[in-house]
């Protein structure tokens, strides 16, 4: 038996790079990102975190802190659906989604990195295993550049072994976006693999005539054309749109994942591990997506989604973001050729910089 000895949360705020941009949130110069690390008796550490785009994670922090830490203490770190249900029921009135998700998930990630470590696995493995070498795309947070700028950011990723590429869509002007999505497919030639985000922007109409303007540009997919909620709106999407559409990254619970499969609202579902409810929750999403034959993507946390998707052959890309995290871990994520290569270290193989990331705690 694996017994829980400590649950230790950590709130940090972390400047980006460069300002980001997309056509819901703005201009973002920052992130916040929430870690918990999990001891047993035996001094086993398995570490896991979620992530926000500027603000409530000090109500995640919180709610790992007061809420979490007690119920998880002294339980078995080995029975995690068990630990997974406790949680989910001990949370569900104040809860159900929310930052109450995005810490569940954060503390089901670190007990998989734990059980990981404890069998001597890489994650993937102990999940089944299918492929280590995982597709990815280059995802740009770029709404705002000018075209010139965007190309050059896109010949940067080339650059660095992406073979696929997702722009941000959403302007004012629809035709703005067309413009935008010409140049860059005349920039990557024709069969390149070319996705757009439109981050929710759009009514189900203007979804609707944007998926059907984007028809000359041989998209991948249509990224969040609409709000999440309305999933009767985003089977219109899909049904009279002509694009597949790729949805989820706002989903936080299986259900609300179960009624957009079902529904025929998605093409591509969309799974982030740091807010669905962690690792136990996206192999549950993958195997229903595999169930209705529909491949599977991700978003955010790439370093630790590779493994989800190594394990799961109805896998197709893995999104890595410009978040700028690789600065704070030990060996980033390594691609080639168009493919992530998922680590064989012991775990998930995120290593933070601890030291460095105490100059930048917030609580």
């Amino acid at each position: 038996m694996s017994r829980i000895a400590v649950v230790e949360p950590g709130f940090y705020r972390i400047k980006l790079p460069q300002v980001l941009s997309d056509s819901t949130h703005g201009l973002i110069d920052a992130f916040e990102l929430v870690t918990v690390r999990v001891r047993d008796a035996e001094g086993a550490e398995g570490v896991g975190y979620t992530y926000t785009v500027g603000r409530n994670g000090g109500a995640i922090h919180s709610t790992l802190a007061r809420e979490i830490v007690p119920v998880a203490t002294g339980q078995d770190a080995d029975m995690i659906e068990a630990l997974w249900h406790r949680l989910w029921w001990a949370l569900h009135f104040g809860g159900r989604g929310g930052p109450t998700m995005l810490a569940i998930s954060a503390f089901d990630i670190a007990l998989w990195d734990l059980k990981a470590k404890r069998a001597g696995l890489p994650l993937y493995k102990l999940l089944g295993g299918f492929n280590a070498n995982v597709p990815c795309y280059a995802g740009g947070i770029d709404l705002e550049l000018p075209i010139d700028a965007l190309l050059k950011q896109t010949d940067g990723n080339l650059a660095k072994g992406f073979r696929a590429i997702k722009m941000k869509v959403g302007r004012a002007k629809l035709s703005e976006d067309v413009e935008r999505v010409a140049a860059m497919r005349k920039h990557l030639g024709d069969g390149f693999p070319l996705m757009v985000d439109a981050n929710m922007k759009w009514t189900v109409d203007i979804a609707i005539r944007a998926a059907r303007a984007f028809a000359p540009y041989d998209l991948v997919w249509l990224e969040e054309p609409i709000e999440p909620d309305d999933v009767a709106g985003h089977a219109r999407v899909v049904r009279e749109g002509g694009q597949p559409v790729a949805a989820g990254e706002n989903q936080h619970t299986f259900s609300e994942f179960r009624q957009l499969i079902t529904s025929g609202g998605v093409t591509y579902p969309e799974v982030d591990v740091t807010n669905c409810g962690g690792v136990t929750t996206f192999m549950k999403v993958a195997h229903l997506a595999e169930a209705y034959n529909l491949p599977l993507t991700t978003h955010g946390a790439h370093d630790i989604a590779v493994h989800m998707l190594a394990s799961a052959p109805n896998r197709s890309y893995l999104e890595v973001h410009g978040f700028g995290l690789e600065r704070y871990i030990a060996d980033p994520l390594v691609i080639v050729e168009g493919n992530a290569v998922t680590p064989d270290r012991p775990g998930h193989g995120v290593r933070f910089d601890w030291a460095k990331l105490a100059d930048l705690r917030v609580s």
